[in-house]
């Protein structure tokens, strides 16, 4: 199955459907089981400031249209995102009695303080692909990016 059910103690019960992510400006790059942080704030910095003043400034080359199609295009067949978990629980709108978030799968169940939940990372491309081996995510918890949540159809907010 490749959308997961988000239910229980929130105000929006939702179905997300991870294969639409790559499309969401709040991914990053994720690989080697590692979110790739470089640069990330530099980049950030460097979108705030004026294009013009930039490229006159000399520190970045002026982009053609053409290039930056084929570079992104590029980058999304071929590289690995995930996108923190709680990007998309606020969608649900959690009540605020809620303090437990269950990741149920077809063999098990995991229980995470939902707060923590909110700060997992959700891995959901590699390769340019979706994943298909207890995909469609895996979810890493706590920075624990050795042993991720995997199969998850549903998560229960309690």
């Amino acid at each position: 199955m490749s959308v997961i059910q988000v239910k229980g103690n929130v105000t929006y019960p939702i179905t997300i459907d991870p294969s639409v992510w790559i499309f969401d400006d709040r991914k990053f790059p994720f690989e080697n089981n590692q979110p790739v942080h470089s640069d990330v704030s530099a980049e950030t910095q460097e979108h705030t400031l004026d294009p013009e003043r930039v490229i006159r400034e000399g520190r970045i080359s002026p982009p053609t249209l053409k290039s930056e199609k084929r570079y992104e295009k590029e980058r999304l067949m071929n590289g690995s995102f995930a996108m923190k978990l709680g990007a998309v629980l606020a969608n649900a709108e959690p009540k605020e009695s809620a303090v437990l978030c269950v990741f149920i799968s077809e063999s098990e169940r995991t229980e995470v303080p939902l707060e923590k939940a909110m700060d997992a990372t959700a891995h959901f491309s590699d390769a340019g692909k979706p994943l298909q081996d207890g995909g469609p995510v895996h979810f890493y918890v706590d920075g624990n990016f050795k042993k991720p949540i995997t199969g998850v159809t549903e998560i229960e907010v309690l």
